[in-house]
């Protein structure tokens, strides 16, 4: 099986000849500094360059032996595109919002309409053309930010956090319109090229937000995307929830999402009680990604395999300080004979 075989095969629930290693992009990047050195190609510049950018993902699979390419490499495209003050960042840092476009829940006039065809947006669609041309043996991710994420993106996530409580019908316009924006944007990507989606939302975990605002707000909202993805183009999606996911008890197992990510606080073990019968990604620690060494990631990436990961990844974004032996240690841990030949 090749690597695009492999990953999909595994998200529809069919036995392949290994896990897969991958790193989607979007929250979950992949590029580290020593990947950048050795292309030649730097951020901030490729998050507004296609050629860049799709240059910099397949670096990634050549130099680190992750076995997918995916873009864009931050959770800031959807918001600068509906009106958010956007900084590109540095070689060492990813983009983060500066200055959100809303003060209040009653100025949604104020966001414009995400435009797939201009700004970083049209950078996303024209890399993944690049990269179907160049590799279409890799499965290529087109990351979202998810529907929560995005709101907490164009207003202080303080308010929208209050409003969850105090005013949720301010809470759902906002976490709706959100998703409509991304659900087009979705569309587009998938048109571009994408073979599957993924969609993180960190800002929607338990830890912050609850079980009970969870149900309420963040599920539906994922699964509107997830089952539009599925239904209308046929393409599966994973779904990438922060932070210690026992506080959503039966609510994850309610995702329609084809395999869940999770982060390094819950084992794949436990996940697989919360979520039976789908398949689970994850979930190496990422400070151990950029602090620990190449044993160290072997012996993590084994405790993973043995629990019975479906998808072997890290947990989170990869730092751009991580050394590229250590990945290159976790990416060797499921290869087999065949795949180092």
């Amino acid at each position: 099986m090749n690597h695009k075989e492999r990953l999909l095969a595994t998200l529809a629930g069919i036995p392949g000849d290994r896990p897969p290693f991958i790193c989607p992009g979007g929250m979950m990047t992949m590029v580290v500094s020593e990947v950048m050195d050795q292309c030649h190609s730097f951020w901030p510049e490729a998050h507004s360059d296609p050629e860049l950018m799709a240059g910099l993902t397949l670096a990634a699979h050549e130099l680190a032996g992750i076995e997918n390419v995916g873009v864009p490499f931050c959770m800031t495209v959807e918001a600068e595109g509906m009106g958010a003050q956007v900084g590109l960042g540095s070689k060492e840092s990813e983009p983060r919002v500066e200055r959100y476009i809303l003060e209040r829940f009653d100025q949604l006039e104020r966001l414009t309409p995400l435009d797939p065809q201009s700004g970083r947006a049209a950078v996303c669609l024209e890399a993944i053309r690049i990269l179907k041309r160049r590799a279409p043996e890799l499965p290529v991710i087109a990351n979202l930010s998810g529907p929560v994420s995005l709101a907490t993106s164009l207003i202080d996530p303080l308010l929208y956090y209050r409003a969850l409580r105090r005013d949720p019908e301010a809470a759902h316009r906002l976490t709706r319109h959100c998703t409509q924006e991304l659900q087009r944007f979705g569309e587009v990507l998938i048109e571009a090229g994408a073979d599957l989606i993924c969609i993180a939302d960190p800002s929607a975990t338990g830890d912050i937000i609850g079980r009970g605002a969870f149900l309420e707000i963040a599920l539906p909202y994922l699964n509107q995307l997830t089952d539009h993805f599925k239904e209308r183009f046929g393409v599966p999606t994973i779904v990438h929830i922060c932070g210690n996911v026992k506080a959503l008890g039966d609510g994850l197992s309610q995702l329609s999402a084809h395999a869940l990510s999770i982060d390094s606080l819950v084992g794949i073990d436990v996940l697989r009680e919360l979520a039976p019968g789908r398949p689970t990604m994850g979930n190496i620690s990422t400070i151990l990604l950029e602090q620990g060494t190449p044993e160290q990631l072997a012996r993590a990436s084994r405790r993973c395999l043995e629990q019975g990961v479906d998808i072997l990844a890290p947990a989170c974004g990869i730092g751009p300080r991580t050394p590229l032996a250590n990945i290159r240690a976790v990416a060797e841990s499921v290869a087999t004979p065949q795949d180092r030949a």
